[in-house]
């Protein structure tokens, strides 16, 4: 944990009211006066994390975080009952980024995401792009059906038999084909024991294949039904619905970053976001930097990742 800048606390936060019934819960921490920087947790649904502040150099830059809707402290939570999952799509969270922004009165300012952020961190900035300074992303996502595909219909399983076998237990057999779209129906299920034990299975596989080197740790994090349940319900409502894409949408467009310098953090064994995708978006996203990490997976805390998050950043910083 070396490469990560001392632990540090917001000096700023508040509720946004972003519609529809929507309030975003969002921190600034560092230099008050430094670089603007975003950052995009991942998920969809998860939350963001103290940790990551510790990525950016405080007296250097302006961190700005905030929970997605319906994740962490924005309001209404996904487990509240008058949580409204249609009005919460990718290009809403795109349009409350905006709302972000201008509140804070930012003009530019850097994109940093992993995962599920980083498909939001494409989807706003070839969006905005006039508001993007630069991008850092980390386990490159854009959720096409192929990656997705790999992730929860087969394509991983063969890394991870046994860990496979637990993710199918829920699921009935003769509905095995479609497992997003099975997973989905167990999670909109009355019984609340149903959805309890299916969001369990559907998180823990994520949990179990997210490392380069399994861990106990991450499977018991993911696996918490307070974690468990409205991480899978946000996340199977993204992912059933193609998070509102077309198929390859963000590299396709990515020509649309040119002039945005961009680097690209990606573990060579990265079971969870495979690197064909960063290679990809690579070559269509002009000036863009690939940073492959021999011996990482998709895990933040997996070796080289965090250092090289840092240099990318510290970079930056002086941009």
């Amino acid at each position: 944990m070396d490469e990560l800048y001392p632990a540090i606390t917001p000096h700023e936060h508040g509720m946004l009211d972003v519609g529809d019934g929507n309030r975003l819960y969002w921190e600034v921490s560092g230099n008050p006066d430094g670089k603007p920087a975003v950052v995009l947790h991942g998920g969809p649904g998860s939350g963001s994390a103290p940790l990551s502040r510790r990525h950016f150099d405080p007296a250097a830059y302006r961190i700005v975080m905030f929970d997605q809707r319906g994740a962490g402290r924005s309001t209404p939570h996904v487990s509240d009952p008058e949580a409204d999952l249609a009005t919460n799509t990718t290009w809403h969270l795109v349009a409350d980024m905006e709302r972000l922004r201008e509140h804070l009165g930012i003009e530019r300012w850097l994109v940093f995401g992993g995962s599920w952020g980083a498909t939001l961190a494409l989807a706003y900035a070839e969006s905005h792009p006039a508001r993007v300074s630069e991008i850092v992303l980390r386990g490159v996502f854009t959720a096409r059906p192929s990656e997705l595909t790999w992730i929860y219909n087969g394509g991983a399983a063969h890394l991870f038999p046994v860990e496979w076998a637990d993710y199918l237990a829920p699921v009935p057999e003769d509905e095995r084909g479609d497992l997003l779209g099975a997973y989905r129906r167990l999670l909109d299920d009355p019984d609340p024991d149903v959805r309890r034990r299916a969001a369990v299975s559907w998180s823990a596989w994520e949990g179990a294949i997210v490392s380069v080197v399994p861990q106990a740790g991450y499977r018991a994090g993911y696996s918490a039904p307070a974690f468990a349940v409205p991480f899978a319900r946000i996340a199977l409502h993204y992912f059933t619905h193609g998070a509102w894409l077309d198929d390859g949408q963000l590299i396709r467009d990515a020509g649309k970053l040119a002039g945005i310098p961009g680097v690209l953090v990606q573990g060579r064994y990265d079971a969870v976001c495979p690197p064909v995708t960063a290679y990809e978006l690579h070559r269509s996203w002009p000036g863009s930097r690939l940073v492959l990490l021999d011996h990482a997976g998709h895990a933040i805390t997996d070796p080289g990742m965090l250092a090289a998050l840092r240099e990318a950043l510290d970079g930056f910083a002086r941009t």
